[in-house]
Protein backbone atom coordinates (compact mmCIF):
# COMPACT_ATOMS: atom_id res chain seq x y z
CA UNK A 1 0.00 0.00 0.00
CA UNK A 2 1.30 3.56 -0.63
CA UNK A 3 2.04 5.76 1.58
CA UNK A 4 -0.06 9.15 1.90
CA UNK A 5 0.36 12.17 3.29
CA UNK A 6 -2.31 14.59 5.03
CA UNK A 7 -1.80 18.12 2.97
CA UNK A 8 -2.63 21.19 4.72
CA UNK A 9 -3.70 23.94 2.70
CA UNK A 10 -0.55 25.93 3.77
CA UNK A 11 1.49 23.00 2.11
CA UNK A 12 -0.50 23.77 -1.41
CA UNK A 13 0.08 27.35 -1.04
CA UNK A 14 3.70 26.74 -0.93
CA UNK A 15 4.24 23.97 -3.19
CA UNK A 16 6.13 26.33 -5.81
CA UNK A 17 4.56 23.91 -9.13
CA UNK A 18 0.57 24.68 -8.12
CA UNK A 19 2.10 28.74 -7.86
CA UNK A 20 3.61 28.44 -10.61
CA UNK A 21 0.46 27.45 -12.99
CA UNK A 22 -1.64 30.17 -10.51
CA UNK A 23 0.49 32.53 -11.82
CA UNK A 24 0.42 31.12 -15.62
CA UNK A 25 -2.88 30.98 -15.54
CA UNK A 26 -3.68 34.23 -14.74
CA UNK A 27 -1.21 35.66 -17.65
CA UNK A 28 -3.34 33.90 -19.95
CA UNK A 29 -6.05 35.10 -19.20
CA UNK A 30 -4.37 39.16 -19.16
CA UNK A 31 -3.46 38.52 -22.41
CA UNK A 32 -6.77 37.97 -23.97
CA UNK A 33 -8.34 41.01 -21.61
CA UNK A 34 -9.75 38.63 -18.64
CA UNK A 35 -9.75 40.37 -15.08
CA UNK A 36 -7.42 39.40 -12.62
CA UNK A 37 -6.97 35.13 -11.88
CA UNK A 38 -3.85 35.38 -9.90
CA UNK A 39 -3.04 34.58 -6.30
CA UNK A 40 -5.34 37.41 -5.19
CA UNK A 41 -8.07 35.67 -6.22
CA UNK A 42 -6.95 32.30 -5.04
CA UNK A 43 -5.94 32.79 -1.53
CA UNK A 44 -9.72 34.96 -1.44
CA UNK A 45 -11.60 31.86 -3.09
CA UNK A 46 -9.17 29.45 -0.77
CA UNK A 47 -10.16 31.64 2.36
CA UNK A 48 -13.61 32.31 1.82
CA UNK A 49 -14.41 28.54 0.94
CA UNK A 50 -12.72 27.39 4.09
CA UNK A 51 -14.41 30.14 6.12
CA UNK A 52 -17.78 28.97 5.35
CA UNK A 53 -17.90 25.42 5.84
CA UNK A 54 -16.07 26.14 9.22
CA UNK A 55 -19.03 29.02 10.02
CA UNK A 56 -21.79 25.80 9.93
CA UNK A 57 -19.61 23.18 11.29
CA UNK A 58 -18.18 21.18 8.75
CA UNK A 59 -15.33 19.01 9.81
CA UNK A 60 -11.81 19.93 9.80
CA UNK A 61 -10.99 18.03 7.01
CA UNK A 62 -13.59 19.51 4.62
CA UNK A 63 -12.73 22.91 5.65
CA UNK A 64 -9.25 22.49 4.78
CA UNK A 65 -10.60 20.48 1.18
CA UNK A 66 -12.45 23.85 0.59
CA UNK A 67 -9.54 25.71 1.02
CA UNK A 68 -6.77 23.63 -1.31
CA UNK A 69 -9.90 23.69 -3.80
CA UNK A 70 -10.37 27.29 -3.85
CA UNK A 71 -6.43 27.80 -4.48
CA UNK A 72 -6.40 25.83 -7.56
CA UNK A 73 -9.50 26.04 -8.87
CA UNK A 74 -8.31 28.47 -11.70
CA UNK A 75 -4.73 26.45 -12.84
CA UNK A 76 -6.78 25.07 -15.78
CA UNK A 77 -6.49 28.52 -17.32
CA UNK A 78 -3.23 27.56 -17.74
CA UNK A 79 -4.54 25.45 -20.40
CA UNK A 80 -7.21 27.89 -22.32
CA UNK A 81 -10.01 29.27 -20.54
CA UNK A 82 -12.40 27.41 -22.36
CA UNK A 83 -13.50 24.40 -20.40
CA UNK A 84 -10.69 25.50 -17.80
CA UNK A 85 -12.86 23.61 -14.68
CA UNK A 86 -12.21 20.46 -16.25
CA UNK A 87 -8.64 20.95 -17.39
CA UNK A 88 -8.18 22.24 -14.21
CA UNK A 89 -9.39 19.06 -12.25
CA UNK A 90 -7.34 16.81 -13.99
CA UNK A 91 -4.27 19.30 -13.52
CA UNK A 92 -4.80 18.98 -9.66
CA UNK A 93 -5.07 15.20 -10.36
CA UNK A 94 -1.93 14.87 -11.28
CA UNK A 95 -0.43 17.76 -9.03
CA UNK A 96 -2.02 16.22 -6.01
CA UNK A 97 -1.08 12.11 -6.70
CA UNK A 98 2.57 13.41 -6.81
CA UNK A 99 2.14 15.08 -3.82
CA UNK A 100 0.85 11.72 -2.04
CA UNK A 101 -2.82 12.88 -1.14
CA UNK A 102 -5.33 9.99 -0.15
CA UNK A 103 -7.27 9.18 -3.31
CA UNK A 104 -10.66 9.90 -1.81
CA UNK A 105 -9.43 13.54 -0.87
CA UNK A 106 -8.16 14.41 -4.25
CA UNK A 107 -11.51 12.91 -5.54
CA UNK A 108 -13.40 15.97 -3.48
CA UNK A 109 -10.90 18.28 -4.40
CA UNK A 110 -11.40 17.55 -8.33
CA UNK A 111 -14.82 17.61 -8.04
CA UNK A 112 -15.22 20.52 -6.71
CA UNK A 113 -12.89 22.31 -9.33
CA UNK A 114 -14.40 20.86 -12.12
CA UNK A 115 -18.19 21.65 -10.82
CA UNK A 116 -17.00 25.54 -10.63
CA UNK A 117 -17.65 27.16 -13.86
CA UNK A 118 -21.19 27.93 -14.66
CA UNK A 119 -21.30 26.65 -18.05
CA UNK A 120 -21.36 23.02 -16.24
CA UNK A 121 -20.94 23.54 -13.13
CA UNK A 122 -22.85 22.38 -10.21
CA UNK A 123 -22.78 22.21 -6.20
CA UNK A 124 -22.55 18.16 -6.06
CA UNK A 125 -20.69 18.06 -2.57
CA UNK A 126 -19.82 20.36 0.30
CA UNK A 127 -16.95 21.27 -1.18
CA UNK A 128 -18.14 22.22 -4.54
CA UNK A 129 -20.73 24.56 -2.94
CA UNK A 130 -18.37 26.43 -0.74
CA UNK A 131 -16.21 26.58 -3.72
CA UNK A 132 -18.84 28.49 -6.30
CA UNK A 133 -19.85 30.74 -3.25
CA UNK A 134 -16.55 31.95 -2.80
CA UNK A 135 -15.58 32.17 -6.29
CA UNK A 136 -18.09 33.83 -7.85
CA UNK A 137 -18.32 36.23 -5.10
CA UNK A 138 -14.99 38.12 -5.24
CA UNK A 139 -16.31 40.64 -7.42
CA UNK A 140 -13.88 43.83 -6.71
CA UNK A 141 -12.15 46.52 -8.44
CA UNK A 142 -8.71 44.95 -7.47
CA UNK A 143 -9.41 43.04 -10.38
CA UNK A 144 -9.70 44.92 -13.20
CA UNK A 145 -5.65 45.15 -14.60
CA UNK A 146 -4.14 48.64 -15.47
CA UNK A 147 -5.02 48.24 -18.63
CA UNK A 148 -8.65 47.92 -19.05
CA UNK A 149 -10.69 50.59 -21.14
CA UNK A 150 -13.73 50.45 -18.82
CA UNK A 151 -15.73 51.49 -21.63
CA UNK A 152 -14.66 48.62 -23.96
CA UNK A 153 -15.29 45.42 -22.22
CA UNK A 154 -18.56 45.22 -19.36
CA UNK A 155 -16.62 42.32 -16.87
CA UNK A 156 -14.18 45.26 -16.14
CA UNK A 157 -16.80 47.64 -15.92
CA UNK A 158 -18.79 45.70 -13.27
CA UNK A 159 -15.64 45.01 -11.06
CA UNK A 160 -14.38 48.15 -11.13
CA UNK A 161 -17.81 49.87 -9.65
CA UNK A 162 -18.05 48.06 -7.02
CA UNK A 163 -17.43 49.64 -3.86
CA UNK A 164 -17.80 47.09 -1.13
CA UNK A 165 -18.63 43.78 -0.94
CA UNK A 166 -19.71 41.36 1.80
CA UNK A 167 -20.16 37.49 2.03
CA UNK A 168 -21.77 36.36 5.08
CA UNK A 169 -23.21 33.23 6.77
CA UNK A 170 -25.69 33.16 9.59
CA UNK A 171 -25.91 29.51 10.71
CA UNK A 172 -28.65 30.05 12.83
CA UNK A 173 -30.88 31.42 10.48
CA UNK A 174 -29.43 29.79 7.84
CA UNK A 175 -29.15 31.81 5.50
CA UNK A 176 -26.37 33.08 2.69
CA UNK A 177 -26.24 36.42 1.87
CA UNK A 178 -24.39 38.57 -0.82
CA UNK A 179 -23.97 42.18 -0.14
CA UNK A 180 -22.91 44.41 -2.32
CA UNK A 181 -22.26 48.09 -3.12
CA UNK A 182 -21.85 49.60 -6.55
CA UNK A 183 -21.37 52.61 -8.31
CA UNK A 184 -24.18 53.37 -10.50
CA UNK A 185 -22.32 56.33 -12.37
CA UNK A 186 -19.93 53.63 -13.25
CA UNK A 187 -22.35 50.86 -13.86
CA UNK A 188 -25.75 50.40 -13.55
CA UNK A 189 -27.38 47.62 -11.80
CA UNK A 190 -28.65 46.04 -15.03
CA UNK A 191 -25.47 45.38 -16.55
CA UNK A 192 -24.35 43.67 -13.14
CA UNK A 193 -27.07 41.14 -13.64
CA UNK A 194 -26.74 41.30 -17.49
CA UNK A 195 -23.22 38.80 -16.82
CA UNK A 196 -23.91 37.52 -13.63
CA UNK A 197 -27.30 36.60 -13.30
CA UNK A 198 -26.38 33.16 -14.08
CA UNK A 199 -23.71 33.01 -11.35
CA UNK A 200 -25.92 34.46 -8.78
CA UNK A 201 -28.53 31.66 -9.68
CA UNK A 202 -25.79 28.92 -9.27
CA UNK A 203 -24.97 30.58 -5.97
CA UNK A 204 -28.57 29.98 -5.05
CA UNK A 205 -28.36 26.43 -5.50
CA UNK A 206 -24.97 26.27 -3.90
CA UNK A 207 -26.62 27.81 -0.85
CA UNK A 208 -29.86 25.43 -1.25
CA UNK A 209 -26.48 22.41 -1.04
CA UNK A 210 -25.36 24.11 2.29
CA UNK A 211 -28.85 24.05 3.66
CA UNK A 212 -29.06 28.04 3.21
CA UNK A 213 -31.35 30.21 1.48
CA UNK A 214 -29.27 32.78 -0.78
CA UNK A 215 -30.04 36.99 -0.80
CA UNK A 216 -28.70 39.01 -2.73
CA UNK A 217 -28.66 42.28 -1.54
CA UNK A 218 -27.19 45.81 -3.81
CA UNK A 219 -27.06 49.17 -2.98
CA UNK A 220 -29.38 47.96 0.19
CA UNK A 221 -32.05 47.10 -2.19
CA UNK A 222 -32.70 42.83 -2.20
CA UNK A 223 -32.93 41.40 -5.36
CA UNK A 224 -32.49 38.01 -4.35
Amino acid sequence: MPEYRALSPEDIFSDPEVRCYVESGNACLGAIGFTEHGLAHAKRSSHYARSILETLGYPKRTCELAAIAGYMHDIGNTVNRADHAHSGALMAFTLLNKLQMPPEEIAAVCTAIGHHDEKTAYPVSPVAAALILSDKSDVRRTRVRKDAVLAADIHDRVNYAVEGMELAIDPEEKVCTFNIAIDTQICPVMEYFEIFLERMVLCRKSAQTLGLQFELIINNTRLL
